[in-house]
């Protein structure tokens, strides 16, 4: 372990200007507002909407969050007492006018959730992909089952029947706990495999759409130490893969400007596996770059994980 954080420390650090930080702070509000202040709008008017809301409701992470910008561990703030970010508070620290976030004030339970998320990236990355999914998880959320889920806004744009006799003719591979958690009684038993919280390590994918849009969640609970261009990339990935997500499901989202991926055909699965993949290989360069953010502050931890 490296000696703790100070003077020595700060000569390795990037130092962002007091006259340029601002602008960061700036640039990464307006891109996010791009999809905040919809949200807000929304909400403002008791409208739900069944694809973009559900980052901002499955995912616990507050929309004023999303609006901060961080620097991230290894960059360094020039600031005066009067131009101190008002959020930069927790684990930040300030010496010689550099305001700094300092792994040394982490709590052993912090460090413990950086290893683990950290531990989860590195061994997904590892796995093989699976794009033979074809986003069956959706319809096994709403096979053989009496309540919709989204159905307060939107409908299935296929008769039940017609949708269980799909389901029952398609093999389901789902690998994904929080997915696979929602699945209907009826579902789960069809479903190669049983994934459960404890086996996430071992389960998740790169292929995954939701281990791909978990990038989102994972940068959010590690906002501190990722600098905030790439919280705000992963976000943007996840709301495209929450497109597909939806677009290859069984709702009529064709009022929300959404077009179909038809999966119940050849021509649908072919579509769904060529987005996938691409969407795959976006969500591959988020998660190194994930990787190598946190390898720079579990360094600094007395043990290095493995």
């Amino acid at each position: 372990m490296r000696a703790r954080l100070g003077v020595v420390k700060l000569e390795e650090f990037s130092i962002v200007p007091e006259q340029i930080w601002p602008e960061h702070v700036a640039r990464h509000r307006q891109r996010a507002q791009f999809w905040t202040l919809p949200a807000l709008e929304r909400r403002s008017r008791g409208i739900v909407h069944p694809v973009e809301d559900f980052l901002f409701t499955y995912y616990p992470f507050a929309l004023s969050k999303l609006e901060q910008w961080h620097p991230g561990f290894g960059r360094g703030l020039q600031v005066t007492e009067d131009t101190r970010p008002v959020w930069l508070t927790k684990n930040y620290r300030c010496e010689g006018g550099v305001m700094f976030c300092d792994p040394d004030l982490l709590s052993e339970k912090e460090k413990a959730r950086l290893l683990w998320i950290r531990a989860l990236l590195v061994n997904t990355s590892r796995q093989a992909g699976n794009f033979g999914c074809f986003g069956m998880h959706e319809w096994a959320m709403v096979y053989r089952s009496e309540e919709i889920r989204h159905g307060e806004v939107t409908g299935l744009r296929m008769e039940a029947e017609e949708l269980n006799r799909f389901v029952e003719s398609r093999p389901i591979r789902c690998s994904h706990y929080d997915a696979f958690r929602f699945f209907t009684p009826a579902a789960m038993p069809l479903n190669q495999s049983q994934p459960d919280l404890d086996g996430r390590l071992v389960n998740e994918q790169p292929g995954c759409i939701h281990a791909n849009m978990d990038l989102y969640k994972w940068a959010s609970k590690c906002q501190v130490w990722l600098p905030g261009e790439l919280l705000l990339d992963t976000f943007a990935l996840a709301m495209e893969l929450r497109s597909l997500d939806m677009r290859a499901s069984p709702y009529d989202l064709e009022k929300f400007g959404y077009e179909a991926v038809r999966i119940e055909t050849v021509e649908g699965r072919r579509q769904y596996e060529e987005q996938q993949r691409g969407l795959a290989d976006k969500a591959a360069v988020l998660r190194e770059r994930m990787i190598a953010a946190l390898d720079r502050v579990v360094a600094e931890f007395p043990v290095r994980a493995c």
